[in-house]
């Protein structure tokens, strides 16, 4: 799992030791994600299933796609599909995925790069692995995370960020136990390269073995972690989670993780993604590739992808 990752943390910033008087966030659930199947059949798990909007907002639904070694012929990727009404966040860990829509925005991304793509008004998007990849075979590993956005922006025009891996921010916990990966959002005065519509934060981080992380959290956004390898324990009371599983956190200040003293072969650290915002607290329509405030939306937004307003698949892919 390389993402982007330094030999020594303690030559980066460090995040000061939380107040005595902030308050740890409590843990109220963990939710264990069940794994599916997306697109043209690579395998995902949908980290949010079972989680009730109200803890979520303002996010709709993140996958974990893979991890999975792929025979070579395997690798697989999206047909092109609609979305109108939110903003897709991908981030790649291992591996490589090729993203084009009908707006005109696009490219490559690898290891720990992000494509931040605002959906708005609405487009068409095709998401592949790359020819090289689908030929020999290898590790593929990321995130899709779905984030809404409020009535006011959902028909705005769409837009492409391409975030590199190297321009994350990266910081480390008071002691150097973790490689904490700030991709977007403001943490204690650091901010991250992502550009969002709805104020969020967007965190990516690796806690060594038997370290902890107390991380400083806006009272005002939610609060929500994903266990994407190894294993390790959450909030005041070390509420158990592992890889596959998410915890929703109460109210306070902090959020702190973790990490188990032995962790399994397949990762040195636990490794989480972190994630908070402001809620939108409007209504929610939500069918298939739209996001929307009613169900009378919903039928535009349909009724616009079958009219070709949403945009046209290039000549070359028909």
């Amino acid at each position: 799992m390389p993402a982007i990752t330094v030999e020594n943390p303690l030559t980066l910033p460090r995040l000061a030791t939380p107040a005595p008087a902030a308050v740890d966030r409590p843990v109220r659930a963990v939710v264990t994600a069940p794994s599916g199947l997306e697109g043209e059949g690579f395998p995902v798990r949908r980290a949010f299933a079972g989680i009730h909007h109200r803890h979520l907002d303002p996010f709709i639904l993140m996958d974990q796609m893979g991890e999975v070694d792929y025979a070579a012929g395997e690798p697989k990727g999206t047909p092109w599909h609609p979305h109108r009404g939110f903003e897709t966040v991908t981030y790649i860990i291992d591996g490589t995925f090729i993203h084009r829509d009908s707006h005109g925005g696009g490219g490559v991304i690898t290891n720990g790069d992000t494509q931040w793509m605002t959906a708005g008004s609405g487009l068409l998007h095709i998401e592949t692995p790359p020819e090289e990849l689908v030929t020999s075979g290898g590790l593929f590993h990321g995130l899709q995370l779905w984030v809404n956005l409020p009535a006011s922006d959902k028909m705005i025009t769409p837009k492409y960020q391409d975030i590199r891996g190297g321009t994350v921010k990266l910081l480390t916990s008071a002691d150097g136990g973790a490689l904490v990966r700030l991709i977007a959002g403001d943490l204690a005065g650091h901010v991250g390269p992502g550009a969002t519509h709805t104020p969020i934060t967007m965190i990516h981080v690796s806690v060594s073995p038997g370290a902890e992380v107390a991380l400083p959290w806006r009272p005002d956004f939610n609060a929500l972690a994903y266990g994407l390898a190894g294993s390790g324990s959450a909030g005041p009371d070390r509420r158990p989670f592992r890889m596959g599983q998410s915890v929703v956190f109460g109210a306070g200040d902090t959020v702190v993780i973790r990490a188990d003293e032995a962790q399994d072969s397949r990762s040195a650290n636990f490794e989480v993604v972190l994630l908070g915002g402001e809620p939108i607290r409007e209504p929610l329509a939500h069918y298939g590739p739209f996001v929307m405030n009613s169900h009378a939306e919903l039928a535009q937004a349909f009724d616009d992808f079958k009219a070709g307003r949403l945009g046209t698949v290039p000549a070359e892919d028909d």
